[in-house]
């Protein structure tokens, strides 16, 4: 029996494969077909609570009354640290294999503090020390970009998201370096970090899609599916050039390319469960294509008519000031603040039920 292709890719190439969900039954599963790698984020972690809700109904209640003065955010975050931790566990056999490289559970920092790089380096430190493989995520907004450098300088191994451009995956790649640097100036050890750059290609196509609504544009419709596929593949390109030691991970699944064309090199391929699903029931054989190029006429077509995607494609399309203010960085931002509430609202709701 052929076996599903997402073992044959991390089987047979350098591509690695990480799990967008921190639910450990998810987890276990795709641990079955080579990850070695998980993701936590306020809309995953309210997703698995929700999905497992008698457990989490429990624990949050055991927690509440053990700290009784806590307010439903702290519980909230409690429960956000305990699934990671518990998902890290899963993750310890291949953090030991792959000498920290691999085998990291992502914890993202609090959106709400997307402006404060003061908070984001400290949370980040914080978060870091809950499991020896903990990765941090961090939004590459102009705050979150400063963090940074200070972050991997203080040893932690950051998975920086929010991330969607070409300027944003080398402003990320390079404040690496500079803490990397430091700390070998100083003798310290990096050869167990492992730093990441997402680029959520599936909601740079989104964006695109709004652009052509919100300006008008008449282009085929096929060509915007590519938008994040061009940007992956230009951001890997330029990475490759300059011996980056961050590696590119692709998330935010929209279509199959999202995977399929980003095979073959260095990099983190990281889908929700159910796209694992229908990515090893697709047939779609797991060949080398990150290094082909996007068509030059549906590039040229992007190009020409997208402001938005020229500032994603371009290595100068943007700079770090603008990064916040990026359509598709927003977007993000308020649905990552918006799980953040229903969280809250989910504790409230076993905390403090409705009487009626």
């Amino acid at each position: 029996m052929k076996t599903a292709p997402l073992l044959r890719m991390t089987e047979n190439t350098p591509t690695v494969l990480w799990n967008d969900s921190a639910d450990p039954r998810e987890l276990s599963e795709a641990i079955g077909w080579g990850a070695v790698g998980a993701t936590c984020n306020p809309v995953i972690a309210l997703s698995a609570l929700k999905a497992d809700r008698p457990t989490w109904t429990q624990r949050i209640t055991e927690y509440a009354a053990a700290h009784p003065t806590a307010t439903e955010d702290e519980i909230g975050w409690a429960m956000v640290k305990d699934l990671s931790v518990e998902a890290a566990q899963l993750l310890v056999p291949a953090f030991e294999s792959y000498e920290g490289r691999n085998g990291r559970l992502s914890i993202q920092t609090d959106p709400r503090v997307y402006r404060d790089t003061h908070t984001l380096v400290e949370q980040a430190v914080e978060f870091s020390a809950l499991a020896p493989n903990m990765i941090v995520k961090i939004p590459v907004t102009t705050a979150g970009a400063a963090a940074f450098e200070e972050v991997t300088y203080r040893g932690v191994s950051i998975n920086a998201t929010v991330s969607f451009t070409v300027p944003q995956a080398i402003a990320v790649a390079e404040a690496v370096e500079r803490g990397l640097r430091r700390r070998e100036a100083e003798g310290l050890d990096v050869s167990h970090m492992g730093p990441v750059c997402t680029i959520m290609v599936g909601r740079t196509d989104d964006w695109m899609r709004v652009s052509a609504e919100k300006e008008q544009i008449t282009v085929d419709p096929g060509i915007m599916e590519w938008a994040g596929v061009a940007v992956f593949k230009r951001a890997y390109q330029i990475y490759q050039e300059r011996g980056y030691r961050t590696r590119l991970l692709s998330a935010a699944f929209r279509n199959h390319m999202h995977w399929s064309q980003f095979i073959g090199g260095d990099v983190v391929i990281s889908p929700p469960f159910g796209w694992q699903k229908r990515l090893n029931a697709s047939g779609i054989e797991p060949t080398h294509r990150l290094d082909d190029p996007v068509d030059p006429r549906i590039v040229e077509d992007l190009y020409d008519n997208f402001a938005e995607f020229r500032k994603a494609y371009d290595e100068d399309g943007m700079t770090v000031e603008q990064f916040t203010d990026y359509g598709a960085t927003r977007r993000t931002l308020r649905q990552f603040l918006d799980a953040n509430n229903q969280l809250e609202s989910f504790v409230r709701d076993i905390t403090l039920p409705n009487p009626d």
